[in-house]
């Protein structure tokens, strides 16, 4: 059984917990999605495993859960990464790329540079039955296809846009 902290509408724990699966009782959860590019701009993906309760079968980011309770964001994204892929990364000191809300809770989502051999991987074989590597265009075709978990296209794009930076404006010589 997992715990996760409850927040307030100000992303404040509020010292309960309650059990994943089940609705927080007057609050809100936090979770995160850990996306790693490659150096040739492609997204790494995983496909979920057939039978997970949220879209089975479906391509996703590279990897995401729940931040368990006692955790902070940080932590969380250290360790759905090596869960489900088997990838390093220590996120101390490093903030999300975005945060964002949803129903229920609260999302940090850390975009991380790095060039992976996928035949290198430790695919958790209950989450996760394959992973590959993907360009923005080959994801938005997933997506138009129903083969993606189904993100506003948007919001791919958007990833792509700012994976090598803070904030949502351009940095470059002629803006600032």
């Amino acid at each position: 059984m997992e715990y996760l902290d409850i927040y307030d509408i100000n992303r404040m724990r509020t010292g309960k917990t309650f059990v994943r699966g089940e609705k927080p009782e007057n609050g809100y959860y936090l979770v995160v999605q850990a996306i790693i590019f490659n150096t040739q701009g492609q997204m790494l993906i995983q496909q979920r495993q057939s039978d997970k309760l949220g879209w089975p079968n479906k391509w996703d980011v590279s990897a995401g859960g729940s931040v368990q309770a006692g955790e902070n964001s940080q932590q969380a994204a250290g360790r759905e990464l090596q869960e489900e892929l088997g990838i390093a990364i220590d996120f101390s000191g490093i903030r999300p790329h975005i945060s964002s809300t949803f129903m229920e809770g609260f999302t940090d989502v850390y975009l991380v540079e790095k060039d992976i051999d996928v035949t290198d991987l430790t695919l958790q074989k209950d989450e996760v039955q394959d992973a590959r590597w993907a360009s923005r265009e080959e994801i938005l075709d997933m997506i138009a296809k129903g083969e993606f978990v189904p993100y506003y296209p948007s919001w791919i794009c958007y990833l792509f846009d700012c994976r090598k930076t803070y904030g949502s404006f351009r940095r470059d010589n002629n803006l600032v």
